[in-house]
């Protein structure tokens, strides 16, 4: 483990450079900047340019970017230019409910589509078959928009069984916190689900064809046996990739769903970011966000080697 450890960290740094300059330059890239946002409508050009050398922000482009990857390297990420206070503290206050959102949906993400794969793979009965088909399919053509305002009518308003919006802590109130994350997870898990379950389905199915799979069927092991055993632990490295590769989108999706349902995480703090052209918030999160996706790749790898022994050997 700790030589593909090695061997991959280079690689990792290497797109956390790559991320953080495209970040950087695509920021600079959006009209105005944030010394008019501060400034305000009715500023004179010459306030505008004092904000702006106060800021540092009449300085060379390339000295700005090392100057900011500096104080990353330092540990001082500095202070957030319109939204007020420390940039550390605005993204340590909405990373806990954003990683509260983001693992709860990935946990149902395999709640849901291990059992569809099996299924799946496994049903004689074709109308089965076909449910489950149109069921990730239908999934996977709905925008996460359409199923959490679907949501919000029939468990809030209509039903009145889940509150349509707001946060809680699992560590304070986990009953009530479960109430606050159920929609918003359900809605953020459904895409991701659909894919995955796909892809296991199809890797269970190209097991149950392998000639040692129709001899253990012939030597009388039972048919549950053959999958649970056998089948689905062969499908799980290539499904592990494909969950690794989703955690990236239940990142992004996370933005939507948190706007939707009021959920106080990253996904408002990034949105105040990019309209009051806040560039250490936005800078910082995004580059954060690079960074979790970057490891979780790399969790991703190592499960993928722990599982299939040939990987492991080579």
């Amino acid at each position: 483990m700790r030589t593909f450890l090695l061997k991959r960290l280079p690689s990792a740094l290497l797109v956390l450079l790559l991320a953080s300059f495209a970040v950087f330059l695509i920021l600079r890239l959006i009209p105005g900047d944030p010394a008019t946002s501060l400034a305000g409508p009715d500023a004179t050009p010459e306030t505008v340019e004092a904000i702006r050398s106060q800021l540092g922000l009449d300085q060379p482009l390339f000295s700005q970017y090392v100057s900011w990857l500096g104080r990353l390297l330092s540990g001082d990420i500095g202070p957030s230019y319109a939204i007020g206070g420390q940039v550390a503290d605005l993204i340590g206050d909405g990373f806990g409910a954003t990683a509260q959102l983001t693992l709860g949906a990935l946990l149902l993400v395999v709640l849901i589509a291990l059992p569809l794969a099996v299924l799946g793979a496994t049903t004689r009965s074709r109308p089965v078959a076909a449910v489950v088909q149109a069921v990730t399919t239908g999934v996977l053509a709905i925008p996460p928009f359409v199923t959490g305002v679907v949501l919000v009518l029939v468990f809030a308003v209509s039903l009145g069984l889940l509150p349509a919006g707001g946060h809680e802590s699992l560590l304070t109130e986990p009953d009530l916190a479960v109430q606050y994350l159920a929609m918003p997870a359900v809605c953020l898990a459904l895409p991701s689900a659909a894919v995955v379950a796909r892809y296991l389905k199809d890797g269970i199915e190209r097991a149950l064809a392998e000639d040692y799979v129709r001899t253990a069927t012939a030597l009388g092991v039972s048919r549950r046996r053959t999958v649970w055993r056998h089948a689905l632990p062969n499908a799980l490295p290539s499904a592990i990739t494909v969950l690794g590769l989703q955690v990236g989108h239940l990142i992004a999706g996370a933005v939507l769903v948190e706007r939707i349902f009021a959920w106080p995480g990253l996904g408002q703090l990034i949105e105040q970011g990019v309209i009051r052209r806040d560039y250490p918030v936005v800078q910082d999160l995004l580059l954060l966000v690079v960074a979790v996706y970057v490891a979780v790749q790399l969790l991703t790898d190592l499960a993928y080697t722990w599982l299939d022994p040939r990987i492991r050997w080579e």
